[in-house]
Order: structure tokens, then C-alpha cells, then sequence
């Protein structure tokens, strides 16, 4: 994974250098930086070395802002995915607009960074394995039994589990699984790696994409969150709108 770091600060490309150290990242990891727009635009159009899988981008900078570059950015052939990292909460919704993956604010905990480049990763090359989520122990998985046979599914592959009748889906990228238990067992335990948006659904949080406007023939105009990895929709119930839209800017 090639990041590009592009900060006008040296102590702030420093502290992501650190951090990007300490995440566990299932494929070799090339860092470049770049101090200002200028500079990364230069960067991302040489044409020489592995293409920038990932920019992690502070938003005010001299010169060229953080959201002018992301415009530039968007316009490139091949363009990388882009994590918003900065100090100001207020231009949440002008960098979703942008499509940007993620929008970190400083200072960054190194969880938050990593939740956002298993986002980033699966947005700019979708065959990559999921990144495990931060805080899970790697060796932790459902049993499930399917067909006369156990089968063990990481936990960190999950994306969402929701209630279907008297059992539990549990979907990954690639598959679903039945689960005999309930929700609330499930949201008791791994409260700290799901959500719950839905009287019948939870989603992991690293893998909060978006919140969109939706039609539901059942529930009529609402909400839905989108999963990174897939493309159905998950109904969001009103009243865990703001909280989904929370996790979003976290």
C-alpha cells in the first residue's frame, strides 16, 4: 500500500509516520509525503514508482486547501482514495462530498486510523483482504454451524449481523452465514466493533462507508448506511441516524 501524506506540518507527517507504523496492514507499506498541494499534485502525476494507493490529507494548508487538492485529486485518471486528516469537525459534510473515504480529526488515535485504511484499502484496490479492526484479538471468531459441519469465520471479516426471523445473519465480503443467538447478545458483546443501526441490524463500525437517502417499500423515505465491501443498503432507523453520522466523522 503506497500512502501519501500531505500535511504543511513537519510534526504532523511525523506523528502519521508513527502511527501508520504501529497499524497492522496486510500488504508492504510505502510512505511519501508532500508539504502543500503544489507538491502533491506533482506527486501523484509523475508517472515514476507505484501509483498512491491512499492520500491522507490535512484540509488547511497555505495556498491550496485540503478540499481544492481533493477536487484536483478526483479529476486524475487513476485517482487514489482519500482520508481527510485535520484539526477542524466543521467541514465533515464538504469532504463526504467529495467522496472521500474518511475524515480523521487530530489528534488521530491510532485505531481511527487504522478503521480508515481498511476503508481506503478496499476503495482503491477491492480484491485486498479486509484489514482486521483494531482492539479485536486475531485469533477471535464465531463458530457457526452450517450444514452439518463447524465452521470458524473470523470476527474481523464480519460486516454486519442482522436479525432474520428466528436467526442471524452474519455477512462477510464474500459469503453469509446463519448464527443461532440473538442481537443482543451479539451487540453486548462486540459493542465496541458493532453498531446498532436497526431494530434487526448491526454493522461494524470500520466498515461505515456512508449515509444515504433511502426508499424503503416497507418504511417509506429514510436513511441507509452503506458497508465498505458490498452493495446492498442497511436501513438505519431514525433515531440512530445521528449516531451512525457520528461514527462517520469520528
Amino acid at each position: 500500500m503506497h500512502i501519501l501524506i500531505v500535511d504543511d506540518e513537519t510534526l504532523a507527517r511525523s506523528r502519521l509516520r508513527t502511527l501508520l507504523a504501529d497499524c497492522s496492514l496486510p500488504t508492504p507499506l510505502l510512505l511519501s509525503e508532500a508539504a502543500h498541494a503544489g507538491e502533491a499534485m506533482a506527486h501523484l502525476q509523475s508517472g515514476t514508482g507505484r501509483p498512491v494507493d491512499v492520500v491522507l490529507l490535512d484540509i488547511h494548508m497555505p495556498g491550496q486547501d485540503g478540499l481544492q487538492l481533493a477536487h484536483a485529486i478526483r479529476s486524475l485518471p487513476h485517482a487514489p482514495a482519500i482520508v481527510f486528516v485535520t484539526a477542524h469537525a466543521d467541514h465533515a459534510v464538504s469532504a463526504f462530498e467529495l467522496d472521500a473515504v474518511d475524515y480523521l480529526t487530530k489528534p488521530v488515535r491510532r485505531e481511527r486510523l487504522q478503521q480508515a485504511l481498511g476503508k481506503a484499502l478496499r476503495t482503491a484496490r477491492p480484491d485486498a483482504p479486509v484489514l482486521p479492526a483494531a482492539g479485536l484479538a486475531p485469533g477471535e471468531a464465531l463458530l457457526i454451524q452450517d450444514r452439518g459441519r463447524t465452521e470458524r469465520v473470523p470476527l474481523a471479516e464480519v460486516l454486519y449481523f442482522k436479525a432474520e426471523q428466528k436467526y442471524v445473519t452474519v455477512r462477510t465480503v464474500t459469503r453469509s452465514y446463519i448464527l443461532d443467538g440473538t442481537l443482543s447478545e451479539l451487540e453486548t458483546r462486540y459493542a465496541e466493533h458493532f453498531m446498532r443501526v436497526h431494530r434487526n441490524a448491526l454493522v461494524a463500525r470500520r466498515a461505515v462507508r456512508a449515509l444515504e437517502k433511502h426508499y424503503d417499500p416497507d418504511e417509506g423515505e429514510g436513511w441507509a448506511v452503506r458497508l465498505q465491501g458490498l452493495t446492498e443498503l442497511l436501513a438505519v432507523s431514525r433515531r440512530q441516524v445521528a449516531a451512525v453520522r457520528e461514527e462517520l466523522t469520528r
